[in-house]
């Protein structure tokens, strides 16, 4: 009597464990060896995964921010300013060139070639390092080239450039501009460039400290997000011995344009 009262007593208790953890019932081995497969073919497996998100894509883009003619009244120039990165998000070439063409040939031509990574701990700025070479119609100057280039708060771009080169010649440029959006195609531009030598250049016309400023305000129009027309107003300007230099060749040291170009971006 004492075993015929504890069987049942057991399998109730496993019956409640199995409820309680949401188990399913124990069946029995003459049981499940009289359930049938069904019918049909057996399920396939599949040991091959589908390929992985590539998450390390190349892309490009190009942008000519200033493509523009600069009028005085009395002289002409065409000033070009635009720049361009191939690569992934950790890792890319940018290029980067400027300058103006005029009746007297090319001047302040630039041209860079960095290798660009973002920051650690930082959301929107990039380290770039490279290499600086200055082509134009007046001698080369090759330098070695570490900045810093992204989007400060208020939506500010900057890209504050350090440069060196032989015989200790250090350089440094300041370049920063605003987006303005007036309306969704209306947008206001103000830009400034400022430039800085540690050393005379008489060959390149630069001088020591604050060398020249580049500076303006643009109104430009959205026809689409890539093509920009635009009008405003410029000031090109040298200082220190740089203006002496731009006296010396009958130049003036301070110009005052009306612009007029295009931004157009790929």
């Amino acid at each position: 009597m004492r075993i015929s009262f504890l069987r049942p007593s057991l399998a109730g208790a496993v019956a409640l464990l199995a409820w309680l953890f949401g188990l399913p019932p124990a069946r029995s081995a003459r049981a499940q060896s009289s359930m049938h497969a069904p019918p049909g073919p057996a399920p396939q497996t599949h040991t091959e995964w589908p390929p992985a998100v590539d998450d390390n894509m190349v892309f490009r883009h190009v942008l000519f921010d200033q493509l523009e003619g600069r009028t005085t009244g009395s002289g002409n120039q065409l000033r070009w300013d635009g720049q361009g990165w191939v690569g992934t998000d950790m890792n890319r070439l940018w290029i980067k060139s400027e300058g103006f063409a005029g009746a007297n040939g090319v001047s302040d031509g630039d041209h860079e070639a960095l290798y660009d990574r973002p920051i650690p701990h930082t959301r929107y700025f990039d380290a770039q390092a490279g290499v600086r070479a200055d082509v134009d119609s007046n001698p080369t100057r090759l330098w070695a080239a570490l900045g810093v280039e992204g989007l400060a708060p208020y939506f500010f771009n900057i890209e504050p450039t350090f440069y060196i080169r032989d015989s200790g010649r250090v350089a440094g440029r300041i370049n920063g501009s605003w987006d303005l959006f007036v309306t969704q195609r209306w947008v206001v531009q103000p830009h400034a460039e400022l430039n800085f030598y540690s050393k005379d250049d008489p060959a390149r016309q630069t001088g020591s400290g604050l060398s020249d400023i580049d500076a303006g305000i643009r109104l430009r129009y959205e026809v689409t997000r890539k093509i920009n027309p635009y009008l405003g107003w410029a000031y090109d300007g040298k200082y220190g011995n740089s203006a002496l230099y731009t006296r010396q060749s009958g130049e003036a040291t301070g110009n005052s344009s009306f612009v007029f170009g295009l931004r157009v971006w790929y």
